[in-house]
């Protein structure tokens, strides 16, 4: 419980097994965490038995994505409050009170991983990645300066809190299932009113594996065409 509202940690996974342990076991271990919610993205390996002998309740989404697997775990969570984050370990569990204390001013807190002393050694944040998120965000930012004034430095950060009340206005608007979803719900919390505040969190190197979207120039820039897309047709189009 956080100030006497539930929270529920929802992690998307695809074939996370080398990890997905210790993340459960970090936010559980966490004195807010009142649950865990592990999505099973279509797991090829031992994803969902080892998250759910960790102590996680799992739930599966068949439609494959990023995206598609973190609106099924919301769907699912429980809390008042969800907190997102990956199944990879890049996030960790004590940062989540500096999200959880905003959300009390905000409908949507969102972290930040382009300060540069947050940012361990090792982790995947190199200078393209890094100033690609910042160019995104400047534009989003800017297509909502009028009204609403944010303030951004990260469009792709998946570490990020949400209430109750934010997602119930916000869910049946979101279309995207890869990496776009999570500039789009930022786009869709400010077209609704929303307040949307930004908080520096440490940005640590994954567990195992590699990421599925920033692997290379080519994906970061691909992933960087579909977030411009996204924003622009919020923008023009409002949906």
């Amino acid at each position: 419980m956080f100030r006497g509202k539930k929270i529920s940690v929802v992690v998307p996974a695809y074939n996370e097994e080398e990890t997905i342990g210790a993340v459960v076991e970090d936010f559980l271990a966490q004195e807010h965490s009142d649950e865990v919610v592990v999505v099973d993205n279509n797991c090829r390996d031992r994803t969902a038995t080892v998250a759910a002998g960790a102590g996680a309740r799992v739930v599966a989404e068949n439609r494959p994505g990023y995206g598609a697997a973190l609106l099924a775990g919301m769907r699912a969570a429980e809390g008042d409050i969800m907190v997102l984050t990956e199944a990879d370990g890049s996030f960790k569990a004590p940062d989540m009170v500096k999200l959880l204390v905003y959300s009390e001013d905000a409908g949507l807190v969102v972290g930040t991983r382009t300060t540069r002393q947050m940012v361990q050694q090792a982790a995947n944040m190199g200078f393209f990645l890094r100033w690609g998120n910042v160019c995104m965000a400047k534009y989003l930012e800017l297509c909502w300066y009028t009204s609403q004034e944010p303030r951004l430095t990260d469009v792709g950060c998946t570490y990020r809190v949400l209430t109750r009340a934010t997602f119930d206005l916000i869910a049946d608007s979101m279309t995207s299932d890869g990496p776009s979803f999570s500039p789009e719900m930022m786009c869709e919390a400010l077209m609704k009113g929303c307040r949307c505040l930004e908080v520096p969190i440490n940005y640590w190197p994954r567990l195992g594996g590699e990421s599925k979207h920033s692997q290379s120039f080519l994906k970061v820039a691909q992933t960087a065409w579909g977030m411009f897309r996204v924003i622009t047709r919020k923008r023009l189009l409002g949906r």
